[in-house]
């Protein structure tokens, strides 16, 4: 008899289809961001292709808001002044 894992957490792996979901984005406009370097390139697994979510949610805040700059840019120049 197999145990149910009491543990609820999100997958660390995602599909493409899944980092797309993931920050609510098509397919197309994700492959579009891998390719401009907003999002992380996948790792390989073996056969499969794999994003890291906590790539994935980094990158994701990277992205500056509309209409402002990027938050931990003005954190990141505070620390280096």
């Amino acid at each position: 008899m197999t145990r149910a894992d009491p543990i609820s957490y999100p997958p660390r792996g995602l599909s493409r289809e899944e980092a797309a979901r993931y920050i609510g984005v098509g397919v197309t406009k994700f492959d579009e961001m891998v390719k401009d370097g907003r999002m992380p390139k996948p790792k390989r697994l073996d056969g499969r292709t794999v994003w890291d979510r906590l790539a994935v949610d980094l990158a994701f805040t990277d992205i500056p808001e509309d209409g402002h700059k990027n938050f931990f840019e003005a954190v990141y120049r505070t620390k280096r002044a």
